[in-house]
């Protein structure tokens, strides 16, 4: 069957083509992310961070003021605001051509980093963690990244569960998505929240049958980057899990992904330059 999947989203008037896959590559401005926690720490340091990025080929930048790892603690509004919106603006002032998103759960975050520059939204909560969130997006006009996750991060590695995690998670993305309609947003994107409220059994049932939420007819992203599915069957570490990440990189874009959220920019755009020779000789 032929699946007619949405290949543009409207960005503040200007239209991001995902008719081929591109890269997201992750800008944590947080002291405890499970990688890169700490790392990007004053001005100087991030904007170096993004222009390498975009450099290697990133399409999307996505900023980060809260860390979601298992276990993690939840950030005030306030403290998220002051670790991302002087990143929003920084990065719009220095790279006016990029894409931005902001990774948050709050409204007044989303409003305020789309008053400084950024383009979309990416919520690992789906709304949970604030009522009007969602009613925001609707308002702000902007691309939502709708992902899904069990419990919360505090908790969510506590045995999670699911009746069939497939048809457990189209139906969220099949309820979740009918509501953002209503909320009046259009252009969405669907997260199947790798390593969130799963385990790593979850984890490869999600990745071996992604292309079954092709059929929702909305572009897939996929957040695979040095997470604990690799590093956990490899029985090494975050910092020695690239190769693996490299390998589910191409699986998952076999499998419908569209948008690749990644630590390692470089090396993601080359598996989908290689992807897309495989599919029709790199045009």
């Amino acid at each position: 069957m032929l699946i007619s999947t949405k290949t543009t989203l409207n960005c503040r008037g200007r239209l991001l083509d995902l008719s081929s896959p591109i890269v997201m590559g992750i800008l944590n401005v947080t002291p405890d992310s499970f990688y890169d926690g700490g790392r990007y720490d004053d001005m100087s340091a991030i904007l170096n961070r993004a222009e390498k990025m975009l450099e290697e080929g990133a399409t999307i930048i996505d900023i980060g003021g809260m860390s979601s790892r298992p276990g993690a603690k939840e950030v005030p509004v306030n403290e998220e605001l002051k670790r991302s919106i002087p990143v929003v603006k920084a990065i719009r002032e220095r790279f006016p051509e990029c894409f931005i998103s902001i990774d948050t759960v709050w409204a007044e975050v989303a409003r305020q980093a789309v008053d400084a520059g950024a383009d979309m939204v990416n919520d690992i909560s789906s709304g949970s963690m604030d009522d009007a969130l969602i009613p925001a997006i609707g308002q702000l006009g902007v691309p939502y990244i709708l992902m899904h996750m069990q419990g919360k991060p505090q908790t969510m590695q506590n045995n999670p569960q699911y009746d069939n995690v497939i048809t457990d998670i189209l139906d969220f993305f099949i309820h979740k998505t009918n509501e953002l309609r209503e909320n009046g947003i259009q252009d969405i994107v669907i997260d199947p929240g790798f390593g969130f409220g799963k385990t790593v059994e979850h984890n490869y049932t999600i990745l071996r049958n992604m292309s079954d939420f092709q059929i929702l007819d909305l572009p897939i992203l996929a957040g695979l980057s040095r997470k604990s599915m690799i590093y956990k069957v490899l029985e090494t570490t975050p910092d020695k899990a690239l190769n693996g990440t490299t390998a589910l990189h191409m699986t998952a874009l076999q499998n419908g992904a569209k948008i690749l959220r990644v630590h390692d920019v470089r090396e993601a755009v080359e598996v989908v330059k290689l992807y897309r020779w495989t599919v029709d000789g790199g045009r």
